[in-house]
């Protein structure tokens, strides 16, 4: 699904450059559950940017479903952006004007579907994360964990390729962490590609592999004996 080779990546600090990937090579196959882990600065940020077509990269190949991801315009880079990828942020990224209905609908309006089968296909994601009756609802009547539940559904509306997940529980409680890995378990046991950026070791551990970054390079990966999450309730 993803195959990355000799990825490099430096930025321009006045006078100096910071080179920040330092030629990491990764494969990824179709429906892995996997964690990236590392301290500040080691990568791990600039890596899913790159995945997720929101940076380019200096130097290597990236393959993302079999189509070479290099030099792609902003509008192109946008479209991959839709057709593959579906993204979950740490700050839930909802539009705070629109209820959790409309925020699930919105990726389905940029692939050009009408109104009703974007509000049909969008109850039908709430109720996968158990929050059809709150469909009416604003963010700021949704509790985070609900929140963080809302923006799943929105990522995974538009049937991507693979899910993105930035520090998905950062802002979240330990059991409402546990109750959003649990789900997020659940998507992933029913083929999905997840890609969880982490810096909590008990979070890597409910995914399947973890591969760990510091300075730039991949210095361990290994699969794990998962940890069950608790299904979200």
């Amino acid at each position: 699904m993803i195959s990355i080779k000799n990825l490099h990546k430096s930025y321009r600090m006045g006078d100096s450059s910071l080179h920040v990937l330092k030629g990491i090579d990764l494969d990824i196959k179709e429906g892995e559950l996997l964690a990236i882990m590392g301290s500040s600065g080691s990568g791990k940020s600039t890596l899913l940017n790159i995945l997720g077509m929101l940076d380019s990269l200096d130097e290597g190949e990236y393959l993302l479903d079999n189509v070479l991801i290099d030099g792609l315009t902003e509008t192109t880079a946008a479209t991959y952006r839709n057709k593959f990828l579906g993204f979950i942020f740490q700050s839930f990224n909802l539009i705070n004007y629109k209820n959790a209905l409309e925020n699930v609908a919105l990726p389905l309006y940029y692939q050009g579907l009408g109104r009703k089968i974007r509000q049909v296909k969008a109850l039908e994601y709430l109720e996968k994360v158990g929050l059809k009756d709150w469909a009416t609802h604003l963010p700021s009547e949704l509790s985070g964990g609900q929140k963080q539940r809302v923006a799943i559904a929105r990522a995974m509306a538009s049937q991507p390729k693979v899910l993105l997940a930035d520090e998905p529980t950062g802002a979240l409680d330990s059991k409402t962490s546990n109750e959003v890995m649990g789900l997020i378990q659940q998507i992933n046991n029913e083929g999905k590609t997840i890609l969880v950026v982490t810096h909590e070791l008990d979070i890597a551990n409910m995914c399947k592999r973890i591969v760990t970054l510091k300075d730039g390079v991949i210095v361990e990966d290994q699969k794990v004996e998962q940890v069950i999450a608790e299904k979200y309730v």
